[in-house]
């Protein structure tokens, strides 16, 4: 049998047999930890902690995908993937939620990122209680059990060596780009990103097939190629140990008399209340649900930093027209990346931001037409009769905490009972000019790529630093190990405890960060 027959042969074991053998434990067993959330936080601090020989348990609020069954090339069903309970959104530039930046299901919000990878910059932590070292050899750790596919030599970032995959093939988009960026002296080149270029193997995952160039990896990879938790930490974890379990809403905790520790988690599941006794808690479930579940339990907030600080990514997009066919589904939808403009020229502003390419799916680019041209009708049907001919670029940049950005507790409850959260959210000066230099750059890239009836829809991305890090418990609320100030035995490892939002994709960090803390928390115990 040929590798490649092998790796295709194998991947229903990767995707779905460990389930078969996973290890249970009982309500009333004293597990050694719970982990809130199944995405980039607490994936790998979960299989970490199962590595070790800890009794663990994952709780997640949606259910347990099958792949192969329930991915479609299809996007009307990727709803499904996207956490859709409402949020209530206020200010200059309210954020938008559901398919935007949150996900649900075995796996978060992975199952239907786009797989950006990029390792965040020395001095975009400079602000972090940790130092870069501290994170440089858990992104190279996470890189290689994800398989991340990249050039043999990236010309930003930290890493020494290739990346464990050769980089994807370029779709027009990225192509367009990285010839249009080489003419105007602008560095680029393809992009870090989880999905594989090739046949891999990990020991406790099994292989994992090529990427299909599907393209459709919003709505969910239905081949085990890209680097989602389902189909990587998640695996390991249930191989090492693990319990996962799925469609489990977590509501609360039961505390010991000082209310300093834990002592178990309340959830839902079916429509019935339950507590799951533990010894420790490690919180996941990213920058809305993790400080509204600390509100809704009046719980780590003595600092009154819970919910404040809230950050997200300016990520303006540029779209155009090409004479010739772009396949704009086609492909890994990031195909390129260039770092250039990490700081600012001459210092215009500070901070600093990225820009990538963009491939897009038909019904998902019709709903920014509507939305942002205003294009119903027959103009809206004209506009796409040229579908296959359209290709974007798009920005990633920093963005400053304030004390205008937070989360609070609405008045308003949802069908759980529970408090809805209300975000409030506008960019700053310094975002606004930033966008503006992004854009009108993009915009420049773009005619020189040849495109034509260019358009700019400036929106945001991520949703980050909530639940800030730092060393003093008066204006932070965890600290470097990703320990509650103000309890014995909560922590939180995603990336509501970012102190900045970086300049670039988050999840690597996410991942690298959830590693070290499940570290740290290891030396502690042992």
């Amino acid at each position: 049998m040929s590798e490649l027959q092998l790796s295709q042969t194998a991947v229903p074991h990767v995707l779905m047999n460990h389930w078969q053998n996973m290890r249970t434990f009982s309500l009333d067993e004293n597990v050694d930890v719970v982990v809130i959330g199944t995405g980039a936080g607490g994936a790998p601090l979960l299989a970490r902690l199962a590595g070790a020989g800890l009794k663990v348990i994952a709780f997640e609020a949606g259910p347990r995908f099958d792949p192969y069954k329930d991915f479609a090339t299809d996007e009307k069903s990727q709803g499904q993937i996207f956490w859709t309970h409402e949020r209530i959104s206020s200010g200059k530039d309210a954020m938008s939620f559901g398919r935007n930046n949150s996900g649900t299901g075995v796996g978060g919000s992975t199952l239907h990122y786009t797989a950006y990878t990029p390792r965040a910059h020395r001095d975009d932590i400079f602000d972090w209680p940790i130092n870069f070292s501290d994170l440089e050899r858990y992104y190279e750790e996470v890189e290689d059990l994800l398989g991340v596919s990249g050039p043999e030599e990236y010309p930003w970032g930290s890493r020494k060596k290739p990346y464990p995959m050769k980089a994807l093939p370029l779709n027009q988009a990225g192509f367009v780009m990285l010839k249009a960026c080489n003419e105007m002296g602008i560095k680029a080149s393809p992009a870090p990103n989880a999905a594989l270029s090739g046949i891999y193997y990990k020991e406790g995952i099994g292989w994992r097939p090529a990427c299909g160039n599907r393209g459709f990896c919003q709505s969910g990879c239905n081949l085990g190629a890209k680097a989602s938790m389902d189909v990587t930490y998640i695996p390991l974890a249930v191989n090492r140990g693990a319990e996962v379990r799925d469609e489990c809403f977590v509501t609360g905790f039961e505390f010991d008399l000082s209310r300093k520790k834990i002592t178990g988690v309340n959830y839902l599941y079916q429509g019935k209340s339950y507590v799951q006794k533990c010894q420790a808690v490690f919180l996941a479930a990213g920058g809305i649900e993790t400080p509204r579940l600390l509100l809704l339990n009046n719980v780590g907030n003595s600092s009154n930093q819970v919910g404040r600080n809230f950050m997200a990514h300016p990520g303006s997009q540029v779209w155009g027209t090409f004479k010739e066919n772009m396949r704009p589904y086609f492909g890994i939808p990031g195909a390129a990346i260039s770092e250039d403009f990490h700081r600012a020229p001459k210092g215009e502003y500070q901070g600093g931001y990225l820009i990538q390419s963009l491939g897009i799916t038909p019904v998902t680019y019709a709903s920014q037409l509507v939305r942002w041209r205003k294009l119903r009708g027959e103009k809206l049907k004209q506009h796409m009769k040229n579908y296959m001919h359209m290709a974007g670029i798009n920005m990633m940049g920093e963005c400053f905490p304030s004390e205008g950005n937070f989360m609070e507790l609405s008045s308003e409850i949802d069908d759980l009972g529970l408090a809805k959260p209300l975000v409030h959210f506008s960019y700053g000066p310094n975002e606004l000019k930033m966008m503006e230099h992004a854009e009108n750059l993009m915009v420049k890239i773009w005619k020189k790529a040849g495109a034509e009836d260019i358009w700019v829809h400036r929106r945001s991305a991520h949703l980050i630093g909530t639940c800030r890090m730092g060393k003093d418990p008066r204006n932070s609320v965890v600290d470097e190990t990703g320990k509650c100030h103000d309890m014995d035995n909560l922590y939180i490892s995603d990336n509501s405890i970012f102190p900045s939002s970086l300049t670039v994709n988050p999840a690597l960090t996410i991942m690298a960060l959830s590693l070290k803390i499940a570290d740290q928390f290891l030396q502690k115990i042992r």
